[in-house]
């Protein structure tokens, strides 16, 4: 596993946004696990957290786009740091963009915030995780709406590696199946147990015995097949 996977991983932790446990999602399901991207909240955070999603957006697409369109509204912080991260590792200036909940009709008029997007340009969608794909539902028309626009790819932090909507393939899967673009993760769920799972992380066994088991146990009945 790269580098900046396994510090991740431990960022994630260390961060109190990759939670273990008993835990109720939206969807009802009973979790062991749960994801809160909402706790990177300081300046040190952020700017590791670009780091990490242009580190791995690098190895999925390249430096071939122009543009980071992070979804409203926790996209927005997203496609920013990213953006900055992007030009300081890479030295490739990317536009950030993001939507509008409601449409502006004065000053910095219409649905886009930040850059605007045209014909020609190559656009890499960012979004914290996806369970269900419904923020691409609304992404997807809007990115398209603007011109002859190649999506090359979206980037989350973490694939949970469970099963979508249609209840076979996982969420990033049945994207990719259904818009035609590609889809990756910093880290998959996957790699997280692998890296954690009775290794001592700051003196102490983040996922044991009991904990593995119960998240072998989720992707029994959740898991892609």
């Amino acid at each position: 596993m790269e580098q900046y996977k396994q510090e991740f991983i431990d960022f994630m932790v260390e961060s109190d946004v990759l939670k273990f446990g008993e835990f109720t999602l939206k969807s009802g399901r009973k979790s062991p696990f749960f994801m809160n991207a909402g706790a990177y909240v300081t300046g040190s955070q952020l700017q590791r957290l670009g780091v990490y999603y242009a580190k791995a957006i690098h190895d999925k697409y390249g430096t071939d786009f122009d543009v980071l369109f992070g979804p409203a509204y926790k996209g927005i912080p997203l496609a920013v740091v990213t953006a900055i991260a992007f030009f300081d590792l890479y030295g490739k200036e990317v536009r950030y963009c993001s939507n509008r909940k409601e449409a502006k009709d004065h000053g910095d008029a219409g649905i886009l915030l930040g850059s605007g997007i045209s014909d020609g340009d190559r656009v890499v969608i960012i979004e914290d995780v996806t369970t269900s794909g419904k923020s691409i539902e609304e992404t997807f028309p809007i990115i398209k709406a603007q011109g002859d626009v190649t999506i090359v790819g979206l980037m989350v932090s973490l694939n949970r590696m469970e099963v979508g909507k249609g209840g076979e393939k996982s969420a990033l899967d049945e994207i990719r199946d259904l818009y035609g673009f590609e889809t990756g993760a910093i880290v998959t769920m996957a790699e997280v147990v692998e890296y954690l799972y009775n290794q001592p992380r700051n003196g102490r066994i983040i996922i044991d015995d009991t904990l593995k088991a119960a998240i072998d146990a989720y992707y029994e009945q959740y898991g892609t097949k």
